[in-house]
């Protein structure tokens, strides 16, 4: 005997906001325990990388520091001994210009010693704007 003859039957329907609430704490679970180390046995490469070639500026000063550890303001060669020598030959480049933007063009096979000693050179002599020019990696 079937007493619901008349009944129409409710669509059925899948709740998923209990799934969404149980990805979201393994997510969380994840993001918690999961450790990102940033020198894990990655063979890198600083010089290189995918940008596009900003505008020229006209408030530059142009290092370049080749593998050897030498030094090239503006193009201009330059030789020191001290970083405090070396921000004299940046406030020397600098002139006039208000607030200009140091490029650090560095070898590959430069040191990093060599490229702090710019940047430590930078600040000393006053100068907080600095960027790095690499090559495309394309």
């Amino acid at each position: 005997m079937n007493f619901q003859r008349g009944r129409e039957k409710e669509p059925l329907e899948i709740n998923l906001v209990p799934l969404i609430d149980v990805m979201m704490v393994i997510l969380i679970f994840l993001m918690i325990t999961t450790t990102y180390n940033r020198y894990t046995e990655l063979a890198i490469n600083l010089p290189s990388a995918d940008a596009e070639k900003p505008a020229e500026r006209a408030n530059e000063i142009a290092v370049l520091v080749n593998a050897q550890g030498q030094y090239v303001i503006n193009k201009r060669a330059v030789v020191f001994r001290t970083v405090d020598q070396l921000a004299d030959e940046l406030r020397r480049a600098r002139g006039g210009a208000k607030e200009p933007v140091v490029v650090i063009s560095a070898d590959a096979n430069a040191t990093h010693q060599a490229v702090i000693r710019v940047m430590e050179a930078a600040r000393v002599a006053g100068l907080s704007q600095i960027t790095f020019t690499t090559q495309s990696a394309k």
